[in-house]
């Protein structure tokens, strides 16, 4: 990690100014590449105790001061206290007329103070450009930014870094002494990939891809883990590149709970259905049990004979139509006095005999 320490000055020449008492916080000559006919917003930090104070995008090229909060076709100035910076756009930037320096002042009790200083070249191939100037995720998930650099630039060190500190990140190098981490890799065909993994809410800012002095900056906006999240590291999407980890992760654990879960359900249902058969089937042969008991009961009938005392001797008869055939019954006959009421009986001189007739089924 390279930090570019804090240097002071007495005094600044810019072109006929003179601006007294300066603490610049950048070191180096900077140079922001940006596509004709594009647009670039530039972060302009200062120290927490210049909130009140008037700040101003100061061009070098027409000797011209934009205060904040302003807002014009081609320019906005706009202060944001609450993270104690102001944001330079310009909007379709030609070389004739937007290539030069400029500078982010801040104005003091008549001196100025300038924050951060730059040259801007337009160019129709910029020696380093990205394709989205601002990119997102949230706590505890990752993100990838892919950062562009002309043939020219292929052997200049390539970093990633961070304006509010002027911390920086090369190439392989990883920060393991912070919960984020930072990995820069170089395809060496005109692209480096800058992958930032277990993002902080402390990340969100502004940051630069970078080959020599040339640069092009990116805005990080780190949300708020959602609820409910599955795993610690949450799928986001960067400039290029999707992170698709977690999406495999969460199938993964999925994929082993229905290796696990399936052949329990498989089995607990087959447990269900043989029960249900066995139950059903049980009280089948119960019903049949009690329909046989109950032809063979209601099979016995009983007839009353009167009969007279000359009457002849009655038999019972045994039916054996045919004894071989299973399909035919035995038929028993009993004759028997029985009691009968008053309703019931005989003519005078006769008597009553109760025939009982019963069917057997063979076995």
């Amino acid at each position: 990690m390279v930090t570019y320490e804090k240097t002071k000055v007495f005094y600044i020449s810019v072109g006929f100014w003179l601006i007294l008492g300066v603490e610049c916080y950048s070191s180096g000559s900077y140079n922001l590449t940006v596509k004709t006919g594009g647009s670039v917003t530039i972060p302009c930090y200062y120290d927490g105790k210049y909130t009140h104070q008037k700040k101003y995008w100061f061009s070098e090229a027409d000797k011209s001061s934009t205060y904040t909060n302003t807002t014009e076709e081609n320019l906005s100035v706009i202060d944001h206290p609450d993270q104690n910076l102001f944001t330079v756009t310009m909007r379709n930037l030609q070389s004739t007329k937007h290539d030069g320096r400029y500078y982010c002042a801040v104005k003091v009790e008549g001196n100025v103070t300038v924050t951060y200083g730059l040259y801007l070249q337009v160019q129709s191939a910029p020696n380093v450009s990205v394709v989205s100037s601002s990119v997102s995720g949230h706590e505890g998930g990752d993100i990838s930014v892919q950062c562009f650099y002309s043939s020219g630039y292929k052997n200049e060190v390539k970093q990633w870094c961070r304006y509010k500190d002027q911390s920086c990140y090369t190439v392989g190098r990883t920060n393991t002494s912070q919960n984020s981490s930072v990995q820069i890799s170089d395809d060496g065909r005109g692209s480096f990939t800058v992958l930032m993994t277990g993002l902080r809410l402390t990340d969100s800012g502004w940051y630069y891809c970078s080959a020599g002095e040339a640069l092009n900056p990116v805005q990080l906006t780190v949300n708020e883990a959602e609820p409910g999240t599955v795993s610690d590291k949450v799928n986001e999407t960067g400039i290029l590149n999707d992170n698709n980890e977690t999406e495999d992760t969460v199938a993964t654990q999925n994929n082993e709970l229905l290796t696990v879960w399936l052949p329990a359900l498989a089995a607990l249902l087959l447990l269900l259905i043989l029960i249900s058969v066995f139950t059903w089937r049980w009280r089948r042969r119960h019903k049949q049990d009690k329909h046989q008991i109950r032809r063979r009961t209601s099979s016995i009938t009983t007839d009353v004979i009167y009969s007279k005392a000359e009457d002849p001797e009655m038999y019972s008869i045994i039916n054996y139509e045919n004894p071989n055939d299973p399909n035919k019954d035995i038929t028993y006959s009993t004759i028997d006095n029985f009691p009968v009421r008053e309703a019931e009986k005989p003519p005078a001189g006769g008597a009553i005999y109760s025939i009982i007739y019963s069917t057997v089924a063979p076995h």
